[in-house]
């Protein structure tokens, strides 16, 4: 579908998402509040404070879609998203474009199910309950006919970097042969979502009106332990016995006091005390999509790893 389409952010999910647009010909804007952004021809990047409608609207009077794939600091979710996400509402509805946001799992709070994304968003935490209203906002505009809206829901990320549990803080201390400790048990199953296959998900969704209206669960391989995962990234690393433990919960709580992060954390430690495992059947029937393939992605992860370190 031709026009622009407007990406905001430029993290792991944003930046994939534009290059696959813009390698599928697309003209693509990328707005982050630094002008940060992917290179390439078809991509325009701008620096705005996109809680601001009138920056949107100056930046692209018109687009095919906006994608939220922005990412305020985690301990400030319940400050900054309602103006940025009124924000992308009120450009949904003044320019027609289709709002497409990269979401996840903390709407349904604790479960003992597989997540369906028939579930209700019952979460008690700040985070949960932030993220759940968005939707809820953006559904009932959808529903009014005044906007299309659509998410994507994936469950934490398995790649190299800050986005990831096993990624910055543990895969680089395997990799060189020390030990490594996790948040949460090393022994719960656990659904990984891979960042390229929630982009490719974004894409589908975009234009294709039988996804607008819902949300949607990210194809994902198989649930893994946090030990599974990172003794399967070692082995690819051809590192021999990776030494992996649990922070023990004091000592968490003792961090949390000095670190935001690790404190506001603490909203899902639930995740993984015990098994959190995404249903994503919905897409792959509705959709044909299938996640990208494990071993693949732990080749990925090792190599992008190895990359930052030198």
């Amino acid at each position: 579908m031709s026009g622009i389409h407007v990406v905001v952010g430029a993290g792991i999910v944003g930046s994939t998402l534009a290059e696959l647009l813009a390698n599928d010909g697309q003209d693509v804007v990328v707005v982050t509040r630094s002008g940060s952004g992917p290179t390439h021809k078809n991509i325009k990047r701008i620096a705005a404070d996109v809680s601001d409608l009138s920056n949107l609207l100056q930046i692209a009077p018109s687009a095919v879609a906006i994608y939220n794939c922005a990412n305020p600091p985690y301990h400030q979710w319940a400050k900054e998203w309602p103006p940025i996400a009124e924000s992308f509402l009120g450009y949904a509805e003044k320019t027609g474009a289709v709002l497409v946001t990269c979401s996840n799992l903390y709407g349904y709070g604790p479960v003992e199910v597989p997540m369906t994304e028939s579930l209700p968003l019952n979460a008690p935490g700040i985070n949960g309950k932030v993220r759940a209203q968005m939707w809820l906002e953006a559904k009932a505009l959808h529903d009014a006919g005044r906007i299309k809206a659509t998410e994507v829901r994936g469950s934490d990320y398995v790649c190299a970097g800050e986005q990831s549990r096993v990624g910055s803080r543990v895969l680089p201390k395997i990799l060189a042969g020390k030990p490594a400790n996790v948040l949460g048990s090393i022994d719960v199953q656990h659904t990984w979502t891979y960042p390229l296959d929630v982009a490719r998900l974004m894409q589908i969704i975009a234009t294709d009106s039988k996804a607008w209206g819902k949300p949607w669960h990210v194809p994902s391989n198989e649930p893994k332990t946090q030990k599974e995962l990172v003794n399967e990234l070692a082995a690819v690393a051809g590192v021999k016995n990776p030494k992996l433990s649990s922070v023990p919960k004091v000592m968490w709580n003792l961090l949390g006091l000095f670190n935001p992060l690790l404190k506001a954390l603490k909203e899902t430690a639930y995740q993984f005390q015990r098994p959190y495992i995404l249903d994503d059947s919905a897409a792959r029937k509705t959709f044909g999509m299938q996640p990208t393939e494990w071993k693949q992605i732990l080749k990925e992860v090792v190599a992008e790893t190895r990359a930052s370190d030198l």
